[in-house]
């Protein structure tokens, strides 16, 4: 089978088309022919941990959608033929090995490019909005880089849970874009700059919650910008910055919570006891049509090195999907 392969070093990612056989499920496990899988920029940043040991080949690709063509022992619950996806490791590839907790039913009313827009990314946003973030409804809700797919998916599931939302983008474009998902206030810009405008915009109130997909460059501005306990997720950094300043009084005066998102150092128990809340709670918006991922590009299999390029441009506005199998 076809599959991509990444060594990551300090000169940047070389990717690597190989064929290779197809792999076989263990205990526990489901063989998933993918039709669809989508990137995530995270597994593209040095600094995020989730590439392997620097200067090592990887199995890329993290989250697919696929049928099940075959399954481990000790497997319940599925059945070969169905439309699943998950999270995973290597789902750039004509084959993935899925464990079995990891597994949700596609939707029917889902595309391939869709479902494969799901499982990585929005249990992220589940985890920052609902599980550690405890967003309720008509609280204010700012998003850093709201154009990303993380960025997207925690606008669209922040106006379904009643909050409003503020974000910003470098480009005005982009946020216009957004409006008709529900984006309260745009704000364009690239500098750290937002919080007196994010503290007009809610008569002084500030945000409840903070998403902050860029990095350091604008943590320092966020802590400015947050309401008393207010909550911070601190998810990515795109910007390369790993350090921020803190302001140790308003974190003491303002009652804050900081807390990180990342899987990096869990343990595949502790990554899976989230999906079956996500199945029962999340899901149905999907298959109900009141959620519906935004895919902005679908690319030829063969066409990973440009979309990754496209989407480190930051060129896009949602998830940018591989087409595995037509």
């Amino acid at each position: 089978m076809q599959s991509w392969w990444m060594q990551l070093g300090a000169d940047g990612a070389q990717l690597e088309q190989r064929d290779v056989a197809v792999p076989q499920p263990a205990a526990g496990q489901l063989l998933v022919r993918v039709h669809a899988a989508s990137l995530n920029r995270g597994e593209f940043v040095a600094g995020h941990g989730l590439h392997g040991t620097p200067g090592s080949w990887k199995a890329i690709g993290g989250e697919c959608a696929g049928e099940v063509a075959a399954l481990g022992s000790g497997v319940d619950g599925f059945h070969v033929g169905q439309r699943v996806m998950g999270r995973c490791s290597g789902a750039f590839a004509e084959y993935a090995l899925l464990d079995a907790p990891e597994v949700m039913l596609v939707p029917a009313n889902l595309s391939w490019h869709e479902a494969a827009s799901i499982p990585l990314t929005w249990l992220v946003t589940f985890d920052m909005l609902v599980l550690q973030g405890a967003l309720k409804s008509g609280e204010w809700l700012l998003v850093n880089g709201v154009s990303s797919g993380v960025g997207v998916a925690a606008l669209q599931l922040g106006v379904a849970l009643g909050a409003r939302v503020i974000g910003t983008s470098t480009s005005q474009d982009k946020l216009d874009r957004l409006q008709p998902l529900g984006l309260a206030h745009g704000l364009c810009t690239r500098a750290a700059d937002f919080a007196p405008r994010v503290l007009e915009l809610t008569a002084n109130h500030g945000a409840d919650l903070v998403i902050n997909a860029v990095g350091g460059s604008v943590f320092a501005e966020d802590v400015c910008c947050m309401a008393f306990e207010g909550r911070l997720a601190m998810v990515g950094y795109v910007d390369g910055m790993l350090h921020g300043e803190l302001d140790l009084e308003a974190l003491h005066a303002k009652r804050l919570k900081l807390f990180g998102v990342s899987n990096k150092l869990r343990s595949k128990a502790q990554k899976a006891a989230a999906v079956p809340r996500f199945v029962a709670e999340i899901l149905p918006r999907f298959a109900s049509g009141a959620l519906r991922p935004l895919v902005d590009e679908v690319a030829d299999f063969t066409r990973l090195p440009q979309a990754k390029a496209r989407m480190e441009a930051g060129a896009h506005v949602g998830k940018i999907v591989l087409e595995v199998a037509p």
